[in-house]
């Protein structure tokens, strides 16, 4: 894999194509394509923001089918099949997937792709895809391709770097494209009138290196941080757990919100890591994303710099989060964010 280098001069001439052979040679390439999307599921429910991997898949051209592995997963598998423009859903059910473990998943992973034949591997840029593609990428034998934010054709791909600073074109000439996406860069799909076939796929049964052990999931009926609409975010500014709460949980339900915070919260133990957007967190591009006491470093801005509307709320009307904000206010928010709060709640 290469970067290409962007410049303005004339493109070289290859061929003479006629425009008959032109289209031709388009249609077959499009039609040998075919492309695996790696789906998520949880307790037998499928992950919706693992679908925008169909998005992607789309993209690409030729054939697209799903996978999805875990105990009782039949019912997410049928969801998973109506998605338009899906030809088939692989489904493993086997309560040796469920928890997603890289060092048995990677296995049946790669024994689907190579009996499918397929020349391009999606999955998300999330904490499961983030752990598993890569081994699968070892086990082929090619080097994946991640968190990409566009498609420029079947081995041409964008995807930012340093922070989001820059963006690097790569062109990929392995045989199996492995692919993790930036689930905000392309469009959510949901089921519809899909009518995709359900078939079993190859379980190899390897032997597990790992074993699970427990969980600890910190549970709340606020929306999901990955896929809300609204988030509410707070940073260092906070200055402690109870004024966070205090703080930013209110405001979070005024809005019907999603809360996140910074990586400067996290680390100050204000906020659960589950609850980090940024380069080291989660990218989210909501409709409303909110930033309280956050100073608006670019690892935080990587994070959160999609949305479509921005707004800040910090003392320090130099700080860098107000060069990205759409709406911005400055003052102390141990007054202002009670205060909008409350405005909320009466409106």
């Amino acid at each position: 894999m290469y970067a290409l280098a962007r410049c303005s001069l004339p493109r070289r001439a290859v061929g003479l194509l006629s425009p008959v052979n032109a289209v031709h040679g388009t249609f077959t390439r499009s039609r040998l394509l075919s492309t695996l999307a790696i789906l998520e599921q949880r307790d037998g429910q499928l992950n919706q923001g693992s679908l925008n991997a169909f998005a992607a898949a789309k993209q690409l051209g030729g054939t697209v089918h799903g996978l999805v592995a875990g105990s009782n997963v039949s019912a997410a598998a049928q969801e998973a099949a109506k998605v338009e423009g899906v030809e088939q859903i692989i489904k493993v059910d086997s309560s040796a997937y469920e928890k997603g473990l890289p060092e048995t998943y990677a296995p049946l992973l790669v024994e689907n792709i190579k009996k499918g034949k397929y020349t391009h591997v999606v999955a998300g840029h999330t904490a499961f895809g983030k752990n598993l593609l890569p081994r699968v990428a070892a086990l082929l034998d090619c080097q994946q391709i991640s968190d990409i934010t566009a498609i420029e054709n079947d081995k041409t791909f964008v995807r930012p770097i340093y922070a989001g600073n820059a963006i690097a074109t790569v062109e990929s000439s392995d045989s199996v494209k492995v692919i993790t996406i930036r689930s905000t860069a392309f469009a959510a799909v949901t089921p519809g009138s899909g009518s995709a076939a359900v078939v079993d796929g190859v379980d190899p049964k390897a032997d597990p290196s790992a074993e699970w052990v427990s969980e600890d999931l910190a549970k709340s009926d606020r929306p999901d941080l990955g896929t809300a609409s609204k988030v509410v975010s707070g940073g260092r500014g906070l200055k402690s757990k109870d004024d966070f709460d205090k703080v930013m949980l209110p405001l979070a339900d005024a809005l019907g919100a999603a809360v996140g915070a910074s990586r400067a919260a996290v680390d100050s133990g204000y906020a659960d890591n589950s609850l980090q957007v940024g380069q080291t967190g989660k990218v989210v591009a909501p409709e409303l994303y909110m930033a309280v006491g956050i100073s608006g470093a670019i690892q935080h801005l990587a994070g959160m710099k999609d949305s479509k509307v921005i707004a800040a709320i910090n003392k320090d009307a130099d700080a860098p989060i107000f060069q990205v904000a759409d709406v911005g206010l400055v003052g102390d928010l141990f007054e202002k964010v009670p205060e909008l709060t409350e405005k909320l709640k009466s409106s």
